[in-house]
């Protein structure tokens, strides 16, 4: 083989059957719900930067869910209080 070429290995893939036992669905009367921190932002990710030495970006939509959430349950709430979230053509 020459140098700064790599031999090419076949790809295997293999399937796994999973036998965990299925989650038991969360009782939202009696389980305290979570806090999720959201920061909407239009046209672009926040910068890294934002975060940094404890910092966060200003536009913090805080949420309170339960873990067994649909990302569909989270999306409304986030419309329902975002403005901006809910025009034309936004997508999460």
């Amino acid at each position: 083989m020459r140098p700064g070429k790599m031999a090419s290995a076949p790809i295997e893939s293999m399937i796994v059957e999973d036998k965990s036992e299925p989650e038991k669905p969360v009782d939202r009367e009696k389980t305290c719900p979570l806090l999720l921190r959201v920061f909407c932002n239009t046209g672009r990710h926040h910068n890294i930067l934002d975060y940094s030495r404890g910092n966060v970006p200003a536009n913090e939509l805080q949420i309170y869910t339960w873990m067994d959430a649909t990302l569909r349950e989270i999306t409304s709430l986030v419309k329902e209080v975002n403005p901006e979230a809910r025009r034309k053509g936004t997508y999460f």
